[in-house]
């Protein structure tokens, strides 16, 4: 059972300091009341021998109910300090409650809401914090609370279409592959010795798949070398600056995947920035924002360019439709918002437009990759089915000869 640390005012108005168990930090402080103490600070305790490497993420999905929920709180008058209390005493994600126990400090410390949430990028992606900061300035953090947790569960359904997408032929190539290992790797080596014995005529399907087995067994070491180094490959393309700038450039060079990639980028990047720009954040810094949100290098690269060029001067539209990073209906979208001064609304327009293409690009994606799937598995299975069956021949064929 958790521990939290507590410091609370008795009932004679004197400090008591302790610790206390409980399943969860609002059962903490009913108890804690239960007994007449009135908590003023209220954190989970570590022991000695506790630590964290890295603080855990929060999930987008539990981000998104939390900024509604918030939401919801401003728009009905609860002060911010009781609202995150509230809603961290009720959540079930450990990382957002113990994120919100700290800015809940924070804010009684004198702080704001977005100076508490910037202490804690593990939970707030960096476009939050300025959003964030531009509706406490602008006296309209319910709105732009609303905005966000719009953002962010479009965010969630997108990246639902991904996985959903890929989970059925990514689950069939799984156990296509663990069938051709159980069959090469088990089934085929026991008739190993009835093949040696018989001095049968193997055909080359059946001596592939022997000589496959042995790589996992005899010859052990080449495949773990192989496993190693693709690991230590994945490892420097996304950990290293190099590796990440290599990774990114080869993602947008594959066909299919490219104008996934592409629309998924350009996507986030409008409705991010239409997002700031609603909430009153200046066009500079929130197209800085925007751009730093960006986790593509080569996006980000030739955005930071245009950042630059907008920034001497060169205005909105033009620097950005000198990237050629966007198709020319985003580029006149841009232009007419420029010179309207509607660009927050051009650019919902646009991220709309890139959300459906990128809808359509995904299931164009997924009515290709589906039988090309099926396709592989079939040829795996049959060549493990033709090197059985074909073994089985020879060795059959070399008995009637010596009979």
């Amino acid at each position: 059972m958790p521990k939290f640390a507590y410091a609370a005012i008795d009932s004679t108005g004197g400090s008591v300091e302790g610790v206390t168990k409980a399943d969860t930090i609002g059962d903490a402080r009913a108890h804690l009341m239960g007994e007449n103490l009135f908590p003023t600070k209220l954190t989970e305790h570590k022991g000695a021998l506790s630590f964290e490497l890295t603080k855990e993420k929060v999930k987008k999905k539990e981000l998104m109910h939390f900024t509604r929920q918030l939401a919801v709180f401003v728009k009905a008058g609860i002060p911010i300090t009781e609202a995150l209390q509230t809603i961290g005493d009720e959540t079930e994600d450990i990382a957002l409650r113990r994120t919100l126990s700290s800015m809940v400090e924070e804010l009684r410390n004198g702080g704001t809401m977005s100076a508490a949430a910037r202490k804690h990028p593990e939970a707030f992606p960096i476009y939050y914090m300025g959003i964030l900061e531009s509706a406490e300035l602008t006296g309209r953090l319910d709105e732009t609370l609303e905005n966000l947790a719009g953002y962010l569960e479009r965010e969630v359904e997108t990246r639902s279409k991904v996985v959903s997408a890929l989970s059925y032929p990514g689950v069939v190539m799984v156990m296509a592959i663990f069938t051709v290992a159980v069959l090469a790797g088990y089934v085929l080596p026991q008739f190993k010795p009835l093949f040696a014995e018989l001095h049968a005529d193997l055909p080359l399907p059946t001596r592939m798949l022997l000589f496959v087995a042995d790589l996992f067994t005899v010859l052990w070491f080449i495949p773990t070398g192989f496993l190693f180094a693709v690991i230590g490959g994945l490892m420097w393309l996304t950990k290293s600056a190099k590796g990440k700038l290599v990774k990114d450039k080869m993602v947008l060079k594959i066909p299919v995947i490219k104008g996934i990639v592409d629309y998924a980028i350009l996507e986030r990047f409008c409705r991010i920035l239409g997002a700031m720009i609603r909430a009153g954040v200046p066009l500079p810094e929130g197209l800085k924002t925007t751009t730093e949100s960006i986790s593509n290098s080569v996006y980000r690269t030739r955005l930071e360019e245009a950042q630059a060029i907008m920034l001497e001067g060169g205005g909105f539209s033009r620097p950005l439709a000198d990237t050629g990073l966007f198709p020319g209906a985003a580029k006149q979208m841009f232009k007419v918002g420029e010179e309207t001064g509607t660009l927050d609304d051009q650019l919902e327009v646009a991220s709309t437009y890139f959300d459906r293409e990128l809808e359509s690009r995904i299931k164009k994606f997924t009515t290709m990759f589906e039988p090309i799937m099926i396709v592989f598995v079939g040829i795996m299975v049959g060549f493990v089915a033709v090197a059985l069956v074909s073994a089985m021949y020879g060795v059959l064929d070399n008995m009637k000869q010596q009979g």
